[in-house]
């Protein structure tokens, strides 16, 4: 268990692209929350997920977005707010396929130098782009991304321009190759036809 931290599950998206509701979406018998809900279980002592409105059929514990505003910043900085642990690992709910070991590899990078200073978030960095949706972030970074959203950016990806970054490779992480599809995410109907042809083939 990492008890210094409490993962968030950010299920508040509209999920334009898939066209239905990506955290019920149905895998392997369990919706997509269900999935990444339980690997969060096995990882930290306290999960809670982000929504736009509170959802009578999650039983996970909720958070709402604090502003009208829509985004995973917004959702980021509503679950930062409710938490009490120095650290938050924020993880989309379409990512069903996350995995404990790599979130634990991850975690160790929390207490490298980034800079001169402590590092406020540890973003991985597949294929030479970065993951804001399976990271950590130092909840003593509040107050900083409270006043991006007030001057009307709310970019998660902006966001990295008023933190100190540690970023961290595919090489950095020291996870198997198996272990890089924690970051694989379900945005389209295409995508989940793509998964459930690969286990209709094995």
């Amino acid at each position: 268990m990492i008890k210094d931290c409490t993962a968030l599950i950010l299920a508040g998206g509209e999920s334009r692209r898939m066209g239905q509701d990506k955290a019920m979406l149905v895998l392997d018998g369990r919706t997509l929350l269900e999935h990444v809900t339980a690997t969060m279980k096995l990882v930290f002592p306290n999960v809670i997920v982000s929504v736009r409105r509170l959802r009578e059929e999650i039983e996970t514990p909720q958070v709402c977005d604090e502003l009208v505003e829509r985004g995973p910043l917004v959702g980021l900085v509503a679950g930062m707010a409710r938490v009490d642990t120095p650290w938050m690992f924020a993880v989309a709910c379409d990512m069903p396929f996350v995995e404990a070991a790599m979130i634990i590899q991850l975690a160790k990078h929390r207490f490298e130098p980034a800079g001169k200073n402590p590092p406020q978030a540890v973003i991985p960095m597949i294929a030479g782009h970065p993951q804001p949706l399976a990271a950590f972030y130092a909840t003593n970074s509040l107050a900083v991304l409270r006043k991006q959203l007030a001057m009307g950016d709310n970019s998660i990806r902006g966001a990295f321009k008023h933190l100190n970054v540690r970023y961290v490779s595919e090489d950095d992480l020291c996870v198997s190759h198996q272990l890089l599809r924690s970051f694989f995410d379900l945005d389209t109907p295409e995508d989940l036809a793509q998964v459930n042809l690969v286990k209709e083939s094995k």
